[in-house]
C-alpha cells in the first residue's frame, strides 16, 4: 500500500515518524510525498502551543479534502491531550496515542487489511535514499514541569533506549548508507541506562560504530560539562550545540521554573566556545510570558545579542491548558508580543548572518542532501550552516571539505 506521511513539531517527532516509515518499508509497503495519491495517510502531532494545534488541525482537514478516500491516521502529543476532539475531524479513521505510536504496523492490521510483501532491494534502496540524515530516538519524557510547558501532561514517563538497542540502531542506519544520525528525546541530558549516561553512550558509539557524523538534538545548559565536551575532540561530533534559553532575564526564568540562572547558562556557552571552537550554539526563546515587562525583555534582548547565536528561535507565549503559566497574572497583549517577536526575529537575523560571515574563506565539511530545481546542492555544514553550490556532479549523501564563499 501507499503510505504517506507528516510530522510536526520537534526531532523527537521526526524520529518517531522516521522509525513509523521503516516498519512499513520492512513489510512492503511504499512510501509516497504527498497524500494525494495515498492509501494511508499518518500525521505526527505536536501540541506545544496553541498554533501547533490548529495546524494539525488543518492539516488533516486538509488531507480529508485533497484525498476524501484515504484512511487518516493521527497520532502524538495533540491526541494524548484531545483524542476526542481529534476523532471528531472529518476524515480521521484512528488515532493512536505516543505509548502505541511504535505499534502503528499492528495497529493498523486490526482496522484494515494491509497486504504485505517482502520489498526488492531496489525498492528499498529508493526509499532510503530519500535522506541523509537519520534521527534516532533515545530518551523520552521529562519531569523538569517548566511553568509554561505541556509536554510533561504527554510525555511524562521518562526512559531511555537501552545502549545496545541505540548501537543496533546506529549500525542499521550504516548500513543503509546514511552519513549522520541525530540523537534525540525530549530531554537526552537525563539519558540513563544501567549505570550509563549520555557521555557514556557517545563514548560508545565512537568506539563502536563508523558513523561519519553524530549530533545532538537539544541539551540544557546545566548538562554541559568539560567531561562530555572532551568528547568533541572525536571531529564525527557536529560542532552543534542547542541550548534553549528561552529568556534572559532571571526573574522571568524563576516564574517559567527553568533550572539555571542566567550566568549559568554565559558560563555554560563560553565553556562550549573555549573547548569546541567553531561550534554554533542554537537556542529558543520565548516572549511575552506572563509579568514579563519591558524592562526584562530588554535583558533578554541584550543577552541574545551578547551571546551572538547561530540561530535563534522565537516563539511568542502561548498559554497551555494545565500549565502553572496559564494561571498567572500580568498576560502580555498579542500586539506587544507581535512587537517583541520581530525585534528579537530581526536580531536572529543579525546574529546568523555574523555567524556565518566567521566561517567565509574557511573550509568545512558538508553534507550534500539535494539538488533543486536551478541546479544548487544544499549542504548543512558540521557546525550548522546552510550552503549550496551549482555542481553536475552528483554529490548526493557525500561529505566533502568545501569553501565558504
Amino acid at each position: 500500500m501507499k503510505i504517506a506521511l507528516d510530522t510536526l513539531g520537534c526531532k523527537l517527532n521526526q524520529a518517531e515518524t522516521e522509525s513509523v516509515t521503516w516498519q512499513f518499508i520492512d513489510a512492503g509497503h511504499r512510501i509516497v510525498e504527498r497524500v494525494d495519491n495515498a492509501d494511508i495517510y499518518i500525521l505526527n502531532t505536536c501540541t506545544v502551543t496553541a498554533l501547533a494545534d490548529a495546524k494539525s488541525r488543518h492539516m488533516i482537514r486538509q488531507a480529508h479534502k485533497r484525498n476524501p478516500g484515504v484512511f487518516i491516521v493521527v497520532c502524538g502529543c495533540y491526541v494524548e491531550r484531545e483524542q476526542k476532539r481529534v476523532m471528531q475531524i472529518p476524515g480521521v479513521s484512528l488515532v493512536i496515542d505516543n505509548t502505541n505510536k511504535s505499534r502503528m504496523l499492528s495497529l493498523l492490521k486490526e482496522h484494515i487489511i494491509l497486504k504485505e510483501q517482502v520489498p526488492s532491494s531496489s525498492e528499498t534502496e529508493r526509499s532510503v535514499n530519500i535522506r541523509t540524515r537519520s534521527f534516532i530516538k533515545i530518551q523520552e519524557g521529562c519531569n523538569n514541569h517548566c511553568s509554561y510547558c505541556v509536554v510533561p501532561q504527554v510525555r511524562s514517563h521518562e526512559s531511555s533506549t537501552p545502549l545496545p538497542q541505540v548501537l543496533e540502531t546506529v549500525q542499521k542506519r550504516l548500513s543503509e548508507g546514511y552519513k549522520e544520525i541525530v540523537l534525540t528525546g525530549t530531554n537526552i541530558g537525563t539519558y540513563s541506562d544501567n549505570g550509563h549516561n549520555l557521555q557514556h553512550l557517545l563514548e560508545s558509539i565512537l568506539v563502536k560504530t563508523s558513523i561519519s557524523r553524530i549530533r545532538l538534538s537539544s541539551l540544557q545548559p546545566q548538562e554541559i560539562t568539560a567531561e562530555l565536551l572532551s568528547l568533541w575532540q572525536d571531529t564525527r561530533l557536529c560542532p552543534h550545540f542547542h541550548l534553549s534559553l528561552q529568556s534572559g532575564c532571571d526573574s522571568t526564568l524563576y516564574r517559567m521554573k527553568r533550572r539555571y540562572s542566567v550566568k549559568q547558562y554565559r558560563d555554560s556557552v563560553s565553556m562550549i566556545r573555549h573547548l569546541v571552537p567553531g561550534a554554533a550554539i542554537t537556542t529558543d526563546i520565548i516572549v511575552g510570558f506572563p509579568g514579563e515587562n519591558d524592562e526584562e525583555f530588554e535583558e533578554t534582548y541584550l543577552t541574545c545579542k551578547q551571546l551572538q547565536f547561530a540561530r535563534i528561535h522565537v516563539f511568542p507565549f502561548s498559554p497551555r491548558p494545565g500549565t502553572e503559566a496559564i494561571k498567572m497574572t500580568g498576560m502580555i497583549s498579542d500586539n506587544i508580543k507581535k512587537e517583541r517577536c520581530r525585534k528579537i526575529l530581526t536580531l536572529a537575523d543579525e546574529s546568523t548572518q555574523h555567524f556565518r560571515g566567521l566561517f567565509k574563506g574557511t573550509a568545512r565539511p558538508v553534507l550534500w542532501e539535494s539538488r533543486n530545481s536551478s541546479g544548487y546542492w544544499n549542504g548543512l555544514t558540521d557546525n550548522y550552516i546552510n550552503v549550496k553550490i551549482r555542481s553536475t556532479e552528483d554529490l548526493n549523501n557525500q561529505i566533502r571539505l568545501t569553501l565558504i564563499e
